[in-house]
């Protein structure tokens, strides 16, 4: 039986991290909504999106395409491949307030829901499995201490060949956390029926042993 796992929780704690390689030893469909949200706000910033006008909002959303490339999962906007423009700290700093617009979250909530609604499917994100999959099979709510999911963040980009500023990198983090957590329209917060894991000390091998272990449990 294939099932619907949702991950959730902060910025740089892990979470894609797991969604991959708990959907590759499951054999199921890896999807990282934060990539979506992260098209949508580059989509938005090379048309000059304001986020204040809603019918400029609702017209960059109409007919845009996002979609990500089979085998490496890159993020494809409207046919372009953007996962290295997305990982840049132009969007990283935007991201948040064009995924706390409600109008963006009732575009994209739906297509997520579709793509997982056969099941066999890894989900990460700030509200699966509390709005895009509230009855999903595993709820795994990720988090980590600051320091770091700072120093993640600094070594992620620097794998990605982008520059790392620390102090803005924690800027970024603790501005995001804000805005996630209070936006009005499904904040980040943890489903009563989620399993917190704190990596913070863990390796890379025994946090996904972690995760692998809740799920051989569905």
């Amino acid at each position: 039986m294939s099932h619907v796992i949702a991950i959730d929780g902060f910025s740089a704690c892990g979470k894609s991290t797991l969604a991959r390689a708990m959907a590759k030893r499951l054999n199921y469909r890896f999807i990282d909504t934060g990539a979506m949200y992260r098209m949508i706000t580059l989509h938005f910033l090379r048309n000059e999106v304001s986020l204040e006008d809603e019918g400029a909002v609702a017209g960059a959303l109409e007919g845009l395409r996002v979609d990500f490339l089979p085998g490496s999962n890159d993020a494809i906007l409207n046919g372009e491949n953007v996962e290295t423009e997305i990982r840049g700290r132009a969007v990283s700093d935007f991201v948040s307030p064009v995924a706390a617009v409600a109008a963006v979250r009732r575009w994209v909530v739906p297509q997520q829901q579709a793509m997982g609604k056969a099941g066999g499917i890894v989900m990460d994100g700030r509200d699966i499995g509390t709005v895009v999959f509230p009855d999903a099979d595993l709820k795994l709510f990720i988090t980590a201490d600051r320091e770091t999911r700072i120093q993640r963040r600094i070594q992620e980009l620097i794998a990605k060949g982008i520059p790392a500023d620390p102090e803005a990198i924690a800027n970024n983090l603790d501005e995001r956390d804000r805005i996630d957590s209070t936006r009005q329209d499904s904040p980040l917060r943890k489903a009563d029926d989620a399993i917190e894991i704190d990596n913070s000390s863990l390796s890379l091998q025994e946090f996904i042993e972690v995760g692998m272990a809740e799920a051989a449990k569905i």
